[in-house]
This record gives structure tokens, C-alpha cells and sequence, in this order.
């Protein structure tokens, strides 16, 4: 049975989708099949592994206001081992509605248990806020991977996000862990990147993959494409490193 990992962080530009759509295609290059589940409304994991949003019939909402069925959502990209449960924008109106339902925390988790099996990971691409949407995420995930950015307001965020993970496993999923912290566009020359990856080792070293993700163009280059980075320029500093990760993330887990 798959395993279910979110990519959480409220903090928006930590290369949260980037990270989402480069580890699964990755994990998919690597052998293992891998559904991607787009849940934030900008829908950039979406159109970043090739889904063109205007041709969708169904989306991740019609999975959370019970109106169909996973298997009518999924679609399968073009990447090897890759499939998709794509977004668009109207999703971000059905946190309102979530709000007001009982047990809504429990939506995504429903959907997902009827392809679990035929997963071996199942990564969820979470919005940038703590909300519904991302409650419904870590309540359905084996467990979450934070990417985040080096610098301080990163690792303030870093504590909220723990605090929240711990609340969310007290509440509603008590097998939920932290997977990995996931350091993104890091830059070596920088002393402030040295810094507080300083801190995040003195404070998270168990949890901290080993494999930081540098700046790198053709990462940036790659969603205008609409292809991970590892179809864009499989040599390119980010398609190694993703690939990397997406063996250390195979390895613990």
C-alpha cells in the first residue's frame, strides 16, 4: 500500500509545487508509480506536469464536495510512473464550504483511500496557508515534507508549522510525522544560507535531508515547459539534486 506525503509549508515561494512536482517525477523515474495531488488552488503542480486547465472536466474539488470519484479525477501525464489529481482555481471556494461540514477534515482521506493501493507514494502539493485544504492534507498523509527557504522568517514559520503538525496528529491522524525538512534555493556563497542551516541542524539534524536544493535556471525554466525539471535537462544541478531527494525521501520510508 502507498504512502501518503504531503509538501506543507504556510510560507508561499519556498519551492513548495517545485518541490511536489520535481520529487515525483523523480520518485516515477526512479520505478515507483506516483499520484500527484494538486490541492492548491493556483493549480501550478497542474499545469507544471502538462495539464492544460481549461481542457478539465473534473478536478480535486469534485473530490472534496463528494461529487465523483477519484478514478474519474486522475489523469496520467506523459512523465513515467506519473499521474495527476489536477486543480483549478475555484477550489479556493471550497474551503468555505468545508468550514461547515462535519467531519470535513476527512474528505481528501476518503478519495484517497480508494487508490492507496495502487500507489507506492502518493504526494499531495498543499496551498500556502494552514486552512481546511491543508488540514484535509496532513489528516489523510503518512507524512509531511517542509521545504523551506534559508533564511529567518523561514525558520519562524518553521515553528508554527511544527506546533500545527502536532496538533493536526493529536486530533485527527496520530500516525503523522515529519517526513524531512527540505532546504530549498540555497546558496552556498551566501553567509546567510550557511547560517541558518546552521540552525536547522542544531535543532532539526534528524530531520533535515541531506541533499539541499540549490538556485538553479533551469528549474525556474522547467514549469514553462510544463515538465519537471528532470525532462527539461536531466544534467542540470536541480534534476540531480531532486533525484537525490527523491532516493533519501525511498530510503526512509
Amino acid at each position: 500500500m502507498g504512502k501518503i506525503i504531503s509538501l506543507a509549508n504556510q510560507k508561499g515561494g519556498v519551492g513548495k509545487t517545485t518541490s511536489a512536482v520535481n520529487i515525483a517525477a523523480s520518485l516515477g523515474i526512479l520505478g515507483y508509480k506516483v499520484l500527484l495531488v494538486d490541492l492548491d488552488p493556483q493549480g501550478n503542480s497542474t499545469s507544471g506536469v502538462g495539464i492544460s486547465k481549461r481542457s478539465l472536466k473534473l478536478s480535486v474539488q469534485d473530490l472534496l464536495v463528494g461529487n465523483s470519484d477519484i478514478r474519474e479525477v486522475i489523469v496520467k501525464t506523459k512523465f513515467h510512473n506519473l499521474s495527476v489529481v489536477p486543480s483549478i482555481i475555484s477550489l479556493a471556494g471550497v474551503e468555505f464550504q468545508l468550514f461547515d461540514e462535519d467531519d470535513s477534515h476527512v474528505e481528501l482521506k476518503k478519495a484517497l483511500l480508494n487508490v492507496k493501493e495502487g500507489y507506492d507514494y502518493i504526494l499531495i502539493d498543499c496551498p500556502p496557508s494552514l486552512g481546511m485544504l491543508t488540514i484535509n492534507a496532513l489528516s489523510a498523509s503518512d507524512g509531511v515534507i517542509i521545504p523551506m527557504q534559508c533564511e529567518f522568517y523561514a525558520l519562524e514559520g518553521l515553528s508554527q508549522l511544527m506546533i500545527t503538525v502536532s496538533r493536526i496528529k493529536h486530533l485527527y491522524n496520530e500516525k503523522l510525522i515529519v517526513t524531512g525538512i527540505l532546504v530549498t534555493m540555497y546558496n552556498k556563497r551566501l553567509l546567510l544560507s550557511m547560517q541558518v542551516l546552521a540552525e536547522l541542524k542544531k535543532h532539526y539534524q534528524d530531520k533535515l535531508f541531506k541533499t539541499t536544493i540549490s538556485r538553479n535556471v533551469k528549474l525556474s525554466e522547467a514549469p514553462g515547459f510544463g515538465m519537471p525539471v528532470y525532462y527539461h535537462d536531466k544534467s542540470c544541478k536541480g534534476a540531480v539534486e531532486y533525484l537525490e531527494v527523491a532516493k533519501e525521501l525511498a530510503a526512509r520510508i
